[in-house]
């Protein structure tokens, strides 16, 4: 006789797929915009590009077939729930009450659909256009035969009449009536809830993760610094968006090679300037790439006191400006990996670049033009940094 394992048992009568509902977009927004709905705090910022924001709403009017569901937890039991934060703004949310919703898979398409009922300024670019028939981004003017999707699908009525009605031709009964139909789809566009009740932090995050199986997994750096929403320190919107948004404009995003590292490679580069708050000596393994990130200690510096880990925000912020600079002042050669940037921050977040002289200058780049990162070891990479900070005579700043 076989001992038959209990939880086999007691888990082959339960079906969760029976706890499905269906809810409109419109409603869903209702909920976000009254806190009814949320996210748990683990969850990363919106990384969605206004590309993908569109395919959605053209697959939403146009598609053959559903949306994948989403997937959200009833917290009905707070009792060591998961603290909740709101969308777009992140802020903490308190006030949760018995059968709250927070999706756990969905944020991207949630977002979407609610900075479109919110006529968010992110989606000023996206209209409907008539002739073509479709959704699409339009950098230039609205044409006549366009309507923005903040206006065709605001949350008020008045607003999407008043633009129809002050418009000569979406005015026009044939264009009026299918913008009603349009906007009545649209706002009434049903997703399918997959709900699950009182899932603890493990949980949630292994459901997550089995749901975006050939996708992102919630990282351990999201875990360790979501938490500090709690001490008000948001990493995303308080540093890693600032950091990226820099090298953005200055057209090196494309360094980027995978997503993730959008996240690993800012918070890695706050490794020189923990040293440089904590008053510590560099060592190898606080190099600024991603296999050095670390998270225990700057979570650790916030527990301590919320100002220093501020204070490495701020510092290597603004060494990375200098580093950018430092890239177009000496007329440099475009950089070719992101760690030429990386790098070039972590020295100006230990050393003040005014205080250099011609020589030293000089010293900088001549490293800059002859490092090459390609095929280098992580061992490598941390004797290469090591290598940079000790270029001769250079002055150590207190911060």
């Amino acid at each position: 006789m076989i001992r038959i394992n209990n939880n086999l048992q007691k888990f082959a009568g339960v079906n969760p797929t029976k706890k499905t509902f269906q809810m409109s977009v419109v409603e869903m927004c209702e909920h976000i915009d009254s806190n009814e709905i949320t996210l748990p705090l683990y969850q990363r910022d919106v990384s969605w590009t206004l590309r993908q924001c569109v395919d959605l709403f053209n697959y939403q009017l146009l598609g053959p077939a559903p949306v994948a569901p989403i997937s959200m937890n009833q917290i009905s039991n707070t009792i060591g729930e998961v603290y909740q934060i709101s969308f777009i703004s992140r802020e903490l949310v308190t006030d949760i009450k018995n059968k709250h919703l927070s999706v756990i898979d969905g944020q991207q398409r949630t977002t979407a659909n609610f900075k479109a009922y919110d006529d968010s300024p992110e989606l000023r670019s996206v209209v409907l256009d008539l002739i073509k028939g479709k959704f699409l981004i339009n950098e230039g003017a609205i044409k006549k035969h366009q309507i923005p999707i903040g206006k065709l699908l605001n949350r008020d009525n008045t607003i999407f009449h008043n633009y129809v009605n002050a418009s000569k031709t979406l005015s026009k009964p044939e264009c009026m009536s299918l913008l009603f139909q349009i906007r009545n789809k649209l706002r009434d566009y049903n997703y399918t809830i997959n709900l699950a009740e009182d899932l603890t932090e493990d949980e949630q995050i292994n459901w997550f993760e089995v749901l975006n199986n050939a996708g992102s997994k919630v990282t351990r750096i999201q875990m360790q610094f979501s938490k500090l929403k709690v001490k008000d320190i948001d990493i995303y919107k308080d540093y890693t968006n600032v950091f990226n948004l820099k090298i953005e404009g200055r057209g090196y995003d494309s360094l980027y090679t995978i997503k993730p590292t959008e996240v690993s490679i800012p918070v890695a580069a706050l490794n020189s300037s923990y040293e440089v708050v904590t008053k510590k000596d560099h060592t190898p393994n606080f190099t600024p790439i991603p296999s050095d990130v670390r998270e225990t200690q700057l979570c650790a510096l916030a527990s301590e006191n919320t100002d220093k880990l501020i204070q490495c925000f701020n510092l290597t912020l603004q060494a990375l400006d200098t580093a950018l600079d430092f890239i177009e002042d000496n007329n440099l050669k475009q950089p070719s990996r992101i760690d030429y940037i990386t790098y070039l921050t972590g020295l100006f977040t230990f050393y003040d670049v005014e205080d250099l002289t011609d020589t030293q200058i000089d010293e900088i780049i001549h490293w800059y033009n002859n490092v090459s990162f390609l095929n280098m070891s992580n061992g490598e990479r941390r004797k290469e940094f090591t290598k940079l900070l000790t270029i001769p005579e250079l002055n150590f700043v207190q911060p």
